[in-house]
């Protein structure tokens, strides 16, 4: 998932460089909504990882 954000980001800034700015606004949201998927998956499982219990 992170990888797709940071494609989107790559796509969002050549848009934007291109001076497709409607195309490089919808790019940089989806870049952006998809990293703060990956960083709350990333602390989810941060925060479960494997407990286990001492025989």
């Amino acid at each position: 998932m992170l990888y797709y954000a940071l494609v989107f980001l790559v796509v969002a800034l050549i848009a934007g460089l291109l001076g497709v700015s409607g195309v490089a606004a919808v790019a940089s949201n989806i870049a952006y909504v998809l990293f703060v998927i990956a960083i709350v998956l990333f602390l989810v499982h941060l925060l479960s990882g494997r407990r286990t219990l001492a025989p």
